[in-house]
């Protein structure tokens, strides 16, 4: 029986490229590593205070230029020409650092991930000051300027120690999709502040505010709403027809002022709330007692994603992860009903990913495929190519 869902122990490139059809991808999500140029351990969540713990590498973000990186932009050439001159000129620019190994490791795969993507699908890109620039750069040569929709900017953490330097509290995410791309609107709730300062009213009902339901001199007058309603006549008429206005009134949703003016009530717990804009504030990251911390150094909260997920898909649509580390972005994906593709080097990560579907969601059904030799302290970045 053929099972939706699956899980690659292997190279994201080689398993997207020979395992993932053209076009077959609603939603992908990735969380790279960024070219921190530093070491990430872990350490199980379920040490015991003050006593010593073992940590093990998870995986080593720092790169180096070698014949590898030559060899993948080489090869690049012959499937992408404009993509190599231009992951070729930055690498030139950058004289051929770890920085540009690191691009040039991103930028190949980051084309295998347009050829999966559906053309309506989305793209959110999880990144930070690293690299970000060039990677918008990238992005935009591969996925096109024109589907760039948004830069998130989500604050990772209240504070930092950053000596000499403006502190370093948040990650980006680029989001790029297609035309007719799927976009169901999120909402915050409101800051108590604004309930305080314009919710001041209060009936059986609960909260409301005034609403205007009189027309004013900027929307000019308009016959078919110039009426009289108990006694009161607007002299730019009303903003609905009779018929609305009787039936708002027959159901106690309307108000009248000391002067007679007619309002509408505008109930609280009936507001989407305010509309999610780019500057992610709302979500905190996983302190060390959260119940979901499962010691992974770059584990992201489950609200981040089911937030990403909620926006950008529907029930039933297929999510890819190819970074999918310890599997938050799986977790989502699973919890909210979507179909899932996850794919690591990590048999660690690999590891830690089965054992949280299997302690949220036993019976969860999914394949699972060993296409590499798995990495499990890499030294070195893997940039295997065909």
């Amino acid at each position: 029986m053929r099972n939706d869902n699956k899980l690659y122990l292997g190279d994201n490139l080689q398993v997207i490229r020979n395992h993932i059809a053209d076009r077959s991808i609603d939603l992908i999500y990735l969380d790279p590593p960024f070219a921190s140029d530093a070491d990430y351990s872990y350490v199980s969540a379920d040490s015991i205070p003050g006593r010593a713990c073992n940590s093990v590498t998870a995986f080593v973000d720092t790169w180096e230029w070698t014949s590898e990186s030559k060899r993948i932009l080489d090869d690049l050439r012959t499937r992408n020409a404009t993509l190599a001159d231009l992951l070729g000129a930055l690498a030139n620019g950058l004289r051929n650092n770890g920085l540009a190994a690191y691009l040039v490791m991103m930028g190949v795969r980051l084309l295998e991930l347009r050829r999966v993507l559906k053309t309506s699908g989305s793209l959110y890109l999880h990144c930070d000051a690293s690299a970000s620039s060039y990677l918008r750069v990238i992005m935009d040569a591969i996925l096109g300027a024109e589907n760039f929709r948004n830069e998130i900017v989500w604050k990772r953490t209240s504070s930092h120690n950053d000596s000499k330097k403006w502190a370093h509290i948040h990650d980006t995410l680029l989001f790029y999709a297609g035309r007719g791309f799927t976009w169901n609107p999120v909402y915050l709730a409101h800051d108590p502040e604004y309930v305080r300062k314009f919710y001041r009213f209060e009936d059986a009902r609960g909260r409301y505010r005034l609403h205007e339901i009189i027309r004013t001199a900027s929307m000019g007058p308009r016959p078919n709403l110039a009426y009289e309603y108990k006694g009161y006549r607007p002299e730019w008429g009303w903003r609905m027809v009779r018929d609305k206005v009787e039936r708002l009134d027959a159901e106690d949703r309307l108000t009248w002022s000391s002067t007679g003016r007619p309002y509408l009530k505008r109930y609280l717990h009936e507001q989407k709330g305010t509309p999610c804009p780019g500057l992610w504030l709302d979500i905190p990251p996983l302190c060390h007692t959260a119940a979901e911390r499962l010691g992974y150094p770059t584990q992201k909260p489950l609200a981040l994603l089911e937030r990403i997920i909620a926006a950008s898909s529907r029930m039933g649509d297929v999510v890819l992860d190819p970074f999918a580390g310890c599997g938050t972005s799986t977790h989502a994906a699973q919890k909210m009903g979507r179909k899932w593709i996850a794919i690591d080097q990590s048999a660690l990560a690999v590891g830690l990913l089965r054992k949280r579907l299997e302690a949220h969601f036993p019976d969860c059904s999914y394949e699972i495929n060993i296409k590499s030799t798995p990495v499990r302290s890499n030294k070195q970045p893997v940039l295997a190519i065909a």
